[in-house]
């Protein structure tokens, strides 16, 4: 199993945005340092929690102090911009990554975001099926252009303009060929999306944020996608994150992890349960879609999807997971506020070198039996 990192992020409001957006630079560098396979970085327009703006920009500054982790947006939101926009930009980080790059995608989910960019009123959707089709066939052709897909808003063309004497009405391609990794964020039990992710070849990273017996509906999901096309899944293409905390001693990993009023954890799922809730996708937390909101006991969801403890505890509790919604290939340790920077590279050091591989030698041994 690998591991990989993933940050929305978020951070608490008061911060100043050049302090966390130098943690959120610190902590990919040490993922990369302890031989984290990959990250995933967010982005968001308007909010100051989670305050990375544009994911491609920020994973830029981390290509010339990172050496082997694979930088992957987490995602671009192809809602906000024109697909050839995007296209030649992420051609162009691939080729500054050295092939190091994952494109990973999503519609954009915050509604203020969309309101702020005028598009509100339209389908998200749609705009972002339009745009990765636009996104393919620009990558996978050459000039000139003269790309209208049927029921697609975006007709690209230089067909008027080109002078392919010197040049011009050329759309870079990407360095990793036919194209970089394609991961697709999901985040709603029973996604339909994963279907789309499987028949397209595209890769799933299931949220942090689902509880256990949400995470497994995607699976058989991503299954029925491949299948759709004639194809098999491949567990090892499935990444499932989690939020996770490793201390030395397990009354630390408790204090900081769950119970201290500055838990960055604690903060991690109030925060993001309250805008789960405004914005109507509050099931992810319920058992049942008849549980009302008001039933829905945060301090339990805590429990339920917060791992924290010692290394032994982690290494039982990611083992259970795996036992419960099946093989995956890569475990998502999910980024929070460095409250404590002692404590939260401390974690993420056992993570590497004690939890992962006793997590592994234990899958091994199981495999073998």
């Amino acid at each position: 199993m690998r591991l990989g990192y993933f940050a929305m992020p978020m951070h608490f409001e008061h911060r100043s945005w050049s302090d966390t957006l130098r943690e959120d630079r610190e902590a990919v560098i040490l993922a990369d340092e302890l031989g984290y396979h990959d990250c995933f970085i967010g982005e968001h327009l308007t909010d100051k929690s989670e305050n990375i703006t544009n994911s491609m920009l920020f994973l830029a500054s981390l290509i010339s102090d990172t050496r082997q982790i694979r930088l992957g947006t987490g995602t671009s939101n192809l809602s906000h911009s024109h697909p050839v926009l995007i296209a030649s930009q992420a051609a162009m980080f691939d080729h500054l990554a050295g092939g190091r790059f994952i494109f990973g995608i999503s519609p954009g989910a915050l509604s203020c975001d969309a309101e702020v960019l005028g598009i509100l009123d339209e389908d998200r959707g749609k705009l972002f099926a339009e745009a990765i089709d636009v996104i393919l066939e620009i990558w996978s052709s050459d000039p000139p252009y003269d790309i209208h897909l049927p029921d697609n808003r975006f007709h690209v063309s230089t067909l008027r303009t080109e002078f392919p004497e010197v040049g011009v009405g050329f759309l870079q391609k990407p360095l990793q060929r036919p194209r970089p990794e394609i991961v697709g964020t999901v985040v709603a039990p029973y996604s339909k999306g994963v279907i789309a992710v499987g028949a397209r070849d595209f890769h799933p990273l299931s949220a942090h944020f689902l509880l256990p017996k949400w995470l497994k509906t995607h699976w058989p999901n991503y299954v029925r996608g491949k299948q759709s096309v004639g194809a098999s899944a491949d567990p090892d293409d499935w990444r499932v994150a989690r939020t996770i905390f490793v201390a030395d001693d397990g009354r630390t990993a408790r204090e900081y992890g769950r119970t201290n009023s500055r838990s960055p954890y604690v903060f991690f799922y109030d925060y993001l349960g309250a805008k789960l809730k405004r914005a109507g996708r509050f099931d992810v937390f319920k058992d049942t879609s008849e549980q009302g909101d008001g039933d829905v006991d945060m301090a339990a969801i805590c429990d339920r999807l917060i791992i924290c403890g010692t290394v032994d505890k982690v290494v039982d509790e990611i083992l259970a997971l795996r036992e419960e919604v099946g093989h995956f290939g890569e475990l998502v340790y999910g980024g929070v506020d460095w409250v404590d920077p002692a404590l939260s590279r401390r974690s993420m050091v056992l993570m590497a070198e004690q939890v992962m591989p006793r997590v592994n030698e234990a899958i091994g041994s199981s495999q073998a039996a």
